[in-house]
């Protein structure tokens, strides 16, 4: 296991949460879980909490290129994913890449563009690359998306398709500050300027190898492997559920998993890991029954938790 890599990650979980983005500590965990397990993030909440707060300081701190979308209802698939123009002076077609081609991409109020504007990113989430004009475009390596969503009761939103829920590796919410803490924020003011100031901590290649690690150097046992998938049954048999998690559903509680042992130290996936995050993994992929789809996800994924056996190692 990369112990440097692993530090410097460390380092910045307690430099964001401590210095620019207090209170956010679990979000800021779950952006990262979220890079080191190949997968991508959704917030989900009010605005004017630090959704975007969050994703510009993690692309300073991270030293990572940045692109931010601002959904509205007229965003057309071409202003994320660039577009083919007419060169003069080459007399042939260029291509001008979008926003979407940076390693960290903020997508800020996604459920305000149209359902066919939101479907331009699922092949860029799932397969890091985009298919443009018969011609195959590599995204950058690491990728990662953060996406913010507004309630759906909100004005003017258009709620998330399965499928593309299906692609975000985690969602959580931020909520609002303890009282001392947002009336120390209220008195010292924002942080956006001085996220300017942020210096990066690792390097791409530090990103690169603790991402190998996760991957390589984790070992999931077969008793955490049935444990995952008991969860996944349980939630399929679930008389409240008329879908439950899905094999990609399994395999990003796997990877979470691995990334939640590695920043922990251990060279294996504890129940506890597991534990951790199978709620912001797996609970927004749950499809209820439409008599209870006025329940909370979260709260039928956790009661499933407490169902299901944990194994003992």
């Amino acid at each position: 296991m990369e112990l440097k890599s692993r530090e410097a990650i460390l380092s910045v979980i307690d430099i964001l949460s401590g210095q620019y983005l207090q209170g956010k500590v679990r979000a800021i965990r779950l952006a990262l879980i979220s890079l080191l397990s190949g997968g991508h993030l959704l917030l989900e909440d009010i605005p004017g909490l630090g959704k975007t707060s969050l994703a510009l300081a993690l692309a300073r701190i991270l030293g990572l290129s940045f692109g931010r979308i601002q959904c509205t209802s007229d965003l057309l698939p071409s202003d994320i994913t660039g577009l083919s123009i007419f060169d003069r002076k080459e007399n042939g077609f260029r291509f001008i890449k979008g926003p979407i081609f940076n390693n960290l991409v903020l997508i800020d109020e996604l459920n305000r563009a149209m359902p066919r504007t939101q479907s331009a990113l699922l092949e860029a989430m799932e397969e890091r690359r985009m298919t443009l004009d018969g011609e195959t475009h590599r995204l950058p390596d690491p990728f990662l998306v953060i996406a913010t969503q507004n309630p759906v009761e909100q004005a003017g939103t258009y709620p998330l398709p399965d499928s593309q829920l299906d692609r975000f590796l985690a969602t959580t919410g931020l909520g609002y500050p303890p009282v001392a803490l947002e009336r120390s924020i209220i008195q010292g003011g924002g942080v956006r300027e001085r996220l300017e100031q942020i210096q990066p901590c690792l390097s791409r290649d530090a990103i690169q190898q603790a991402r190998q690690s996760v991957r390589e150097d984790v070992y999931l046992s077969e008793k955490i492997a049935g444990y995952i998938h008991d969860l996944a049954l349980r939630s399929r048999e679930h008389p409240l559920v008329r879908s439950g998690l899905s094999t990609r559903g399994c395999l990003g509680l796997a990877g979470a998993a691995r990334a939640v042992a590695y920043l922990e130290g251990r060279d294996f996936v504890a129940p506890e890991d597991v534990q951790q995050v199978a709620v912001p993994v797996c609970a927004h992929r749950l499809i209820l029954r439409p008599e209870n789809e006025s329940l909370r996800k979260e709260e039928v994924f956790q009661s499933l938790l407490i169902e299901v056996p944990v194994p003992l190692l």
